[in-house]
This record gives structure tokens, C-alpha cells and sequence, in this order.
């Protein structure tokens, strides 16, 4: 199961004239300021712009789903009522991804603005209607059903801006047994989540597997107090060299060394103590860095090479390989096959345009 934010991606191949206008770097991922707002109509109107469904923990869970058997997929999120919600739908509905999505008709489905530079992505989101995500949405009784038959909950950083009340749901429903990882006995329940199957059966308490992205910089930069609230419960966390960096900063750590970061999210302080964490951290061309709680040092796993000619897109590799690794996962792959399905997945996903 995944958790928002919900967006659609306006994505165009741009200048660093367009990346001045908005006051944008090369390679980042932002949220819209009041600057910002002309961003998504100067694409649509005056660039090559595509429209791709999009959102992170969305874009993970279509690539899950498209690893795992049909309809194995719950999505919850918050959209409006435009055009924009419409093309969400259409692209999880081609893809057997289950969706229950909030919507909000008083505000527009959010949107992010995609600049390609050569093989850097700028991404400028507007949460808008998936910023007004709200718990008793998802404790509807019908939907709640959904959330006790998952085997995995996967949050995206993003939703720290949105509804951590939401989030804690999940995390505490997730460790409140105090349980050790067990397999979905059936193969119809081993998936990402069971929630479409005619017989929905809620799986034991403390069954559920708690993972989050760290997503963006920005999160532990300026959501730093979100962020730590939800640690006790990670029994995943995954991001990237830049995300690390800046949780390294935030957090006084003193060190650039990612395995040394990878270490440092492993051991922290966990609510579920009988299953240990593991910190993910990507490094692009580089080796990923695993570390797992209770291990000494940490694990490099190379990545799938791709020639970059072969390079259309960078946008959405890292939600593909969480989708890859979490559809690893929840099939007890083990770790290392785990990561490599998610190294798989992200050398697909480069070499089309968007996350597609």
C-alpha cells in the first residue's frame, strides 16, 4: 500500500534560461512557491510539455504492481476534480493499480513541473489538493479494511507536509505487535497489498512491513521534527545521496560518508525491536549502500549499468527502484535480489521518458 502526495507531472526538456525565470536548479525537487505558479502553463504553452501521471509514491506503486500479480496494488491519495485527477485515473486503471483517492473539489489536483536538462530533472511541485489529505478519509471503514489486509505500508516523504496523522496511523498499526516479519501464508495475500481480492483478511497484527522515502532534500531540511517522529517505526528507509546528505546536516551528524549515514539511520532507536531496520541509500551510477541494524558496517550492491545513450529520463528512477525493491520484499526475495529488482526496474523506468 502506498500513501501520496498525488500529482501529475508537466514535464518538458527546458534551458537554463527556463531554469533562471523560476529561479530553479539543475537537479532538485522543490515545493511551489508563489513564484513559481507560472511554471506549469509556461510548459504546457510555450514548451514540447507531456503530461505523465505522476506523484512519487504513486509512480512507486505502478512500477510495484508492475512486477506483482494483477490488482496487488492499493494507492490512497487526495485529488481534485479536473483534468489533471482524470489522467491519474486513466494510468492506474491501465496499470491494475487500486486507487482511493480523497477528492477535493475546491482545490485542482497537484501538479509538478518537470525541467530536463541534459540528464538532470528539476522538479517544481504543487501539492495543492493532495496537500489537503485528511486521516478520516482513510479510517473509513471501507477503506480501512483495505489498509489491515496489506502486507507492506510504503509513505512518501512528501506526505510529511500533508497529514503525518495519517502517517502514524500506519506506523503504529504496523508495529504495535511487536512482531517478526512473516510471509503472507497465501500466495493471493503476498503481495504489496491484498485489498482487491473478493476475500479481504485482515493479516495479524504487526504482520505489516513500514517503509518510508525520504523523497526530497527539503524533507529533513525543513520537516526535520515529522521526519523523527516517524523513525521508531521505519523498518525501511530509502533515499538518495542528496537526501542523505541533507539528513546528515540537519542533523549534525559531521560526516558526508554515506555508508557512515547508512549506519546512522540503521541504529536508530526502533519501536518494533524484534525486526531489525535497513537503511537504502542510492548513489545514481554508484553502488547503493544497505546498511541493517545490528550488522556491523554496511553492504554495497552495484547497480545495472545503462549506456547514456540509452538515457531518456532520469524523472522517477528512484520511486521505480522502491517499487522494485518493495515488490522484491513482499515476494521474500531477500535483500540482495530485493535491491537488484529495484536497480532493474530504475534501469527500465531511465530509459523511457517520465515514470512511465
Amino acid at each position: 500500500m502506498s500513501k501520496p502526495p498525488t500529482t501529475s507531472d508537466i514535464q518538458a526538456v527546458g534551458n537554463v534560461k527556463l531554469l533562471e525565470k523560476y529561479g530553479l536548479n539543475a537537479n532538485d525537487a522543490i515545493l511551489a512557491e508563489e513564484k513559481h505558479k507560472g511554471l506549469y502553463e509556461d510548459l504546457l504553452n510555450n514548451y514540447d510539455a507531456k503530461l505523465i501521471a505522476g506523484g512519487a509514491a504513486q509512480n512507486t506503486a505502478r512500477g510495484a504492481q508492475y512486477i506483482l500479480p494483477a490488482s496487488s496494488v492499493l494507492y490512497i491519495g487526495c485529488v481534485g476534480q479536473d483534468k489533471y485527477a482524470e489522467i491519474l485515473r486513466a494510468a492506474v486503471d491501465r496499470e491494475g493499480v487500486h486507487a482511493e483517492y480523497r477528492v477535493d473539489a475546491s482545490q485542482p489536483t497537484g501538479r509538478c513541473g518537470v525541467i530536463i536538462t541534459d540528464h538532470n530533472r528539476s522538479m517544481c511541485t504543487d501539492l495543492a489538493a493532495a496537500n489537503h489529505y485528511k486521516l478520516d478519509h482513510m479510517k473509513q471503514p471501507e477503506i480501512w479494511e483495505l489498509v489491515e489486509a496489506a502486507s507492506v505500508y510504503y509513505v512518501g516523504g512528501y506526505h510529511l507536509t500533508v497529514c503525518v496523522p495519517a502517517i502514524m496511523a500506519l506506523a503504529e498499526k504496523a508495529a504495535e505487535a511487536n512482531k517478526v516479519w512473516e510471509e503472507p501464508s497465501h500466495p493471493s495475500l503476498s503481495p504489496f497489498i491484498a485489498s482487491c481480492h473478493n476475500q479481504l483478511t485482515p493479516l495479524p497484527s504487526g504482520r505489516q512491513i513500514f517503509a518510508l522515502s525520504l523523497s526530497a532534500p527539503f524533507i529533513p531540511q525543513f520537516f526535520k521534527d515529522q521526519l523523527d517522529g516517524t523513525a521508531p517505526y521505519w523498518d525501511y528507509v530509502v533515499g538518495n545521496e542528496t537526501e542523505a546528505l541533507a539528513y546528515a546536516q540537519a542533523h549534525n551528524l559531521n560526516t558526508t560518508s554515506i555508508p557512515v549515514i547508512a549506519r546512522h539511520l540503521a541504529d536508530l532507536p526502533k519501536k518494533n525491536t524484534l525486526r531489525r531496520r535497513t537503511a537504502i541509500i542510492t548513489q545514481g551510477t554508484d553502488p547503493t549502500i544497505v546498511a541493517v541494524g545490528g550488522e556491523d558496517g554496511v553492504r554495497s550492491f552495484p547497480v545495472r549499468g545503462v549506456g547514456k545513450s540509452e538515457i531518456n529520463d532520469t524523472n522517477g528512477a528512484g520511486d521505480a527502484f522502491a517499487g522494485g525493491l518493495l515488490a522484491g520484499i513482499v515476494e521474500g526475495k531477500g535483500l540482495e535480489l530485493s535491491v537488484d529488482m529495484g536497480h532493474w526496474l530504475a534501469s527500465l523506468s531511465i530509459r523511457e521518458l517520465g515514470p512511465s
